[in-house]
């Protein structure tokens, strides 16, 4: 099985994450495929971005400067796909959750894996700008996005009492999504077992 991390990406009091969250975990655990951990920001107060390479050292045995972003730097190490539960907090992402990705960039331990991502807003957009911006900062972190993303308009009313979501095209989406990150995870497993190139941005640095 493939170890899959569901980060969640807002750590604010009242959040709706934590409705998105129960309706998609257990179609993800029934995945076949998929071995699920879930990584709540919450339980990791990261301090706000401060590593250099300097800091970072060598990219595959990093240091870090701070404990808690060692830990969070090996806690991602060990996944083989991503999927991330954003909000959209005027038009981009929650400052927590770029802080994580940013806090662990150069030991690139998101490289050439794969990341879906599930977005969802109080109003029509249904996050999709957020996501927009998600992919872009995942792509710079040398990850692959799944094409097919799970978008969630009106989320205080996108679910029932018992956690279900009240519009079928949602499950048809995640089901999608997940069979999409499925088959970029083997795929991308395969690549990563060939001989690698250095990261880009350390072989431009050297090339400077």
């Amino acid at each position: 099985m493939f170890k899959l991390q569901i980060i969640v990406g807002s750590t604010r009091e009242g959040r709706n994450a934590e409705a998105v969250c129960r309706w998609l975990l257990p179609v993800a655990q029934s995945h076949d495929a998929f071995d699920v951990e879930v990584l709540d920001l919450r339980d990791w107060p990261l301090p706000f971005f401060q590593e250099t390479i300097a800091s970072v050292g060598d990219f595959s045995n990093p240091t870090y400067s701070t404990p808690i972003v060692k830990q969070w730097n090996e806690k991602i190490r060990q996944a083989d796909a991503y999927l991330i539960i954003t909000p959209e907090y005027n038009r981009s992402i929650p400052a927590v959750l770029k802080n994580a990705i940013d806090s662990v960039f150069f030991s690139f331990n998101f490289r050439r894996k794969p990341v879906a991502f599930v977005g969802y807003s109080l109003g029509p957009t249904a996050a999709a700008r957020a996501v927009e911006h998600l992919i872009q900062v995942m792509t710079e972190a040398e990850a692959v996005p799944v094409r097919t993303s799970t978008l969630i308009p009106l989320v205080t009313t996108a679910f029932d009492a018992q956690g279900r979501s009240t519009n079928p095209i949602l499950d048809v989406q995640l089901e999608v999504m997940l069979d999409d990150l499925e088959w970029l995870t083997r795929a991308l497993q395969l690549a990563r077992a060939e001989p690698q190139l250095p990261p880009a941005a350390l072989r431009i640095r050297a090339k400077r």
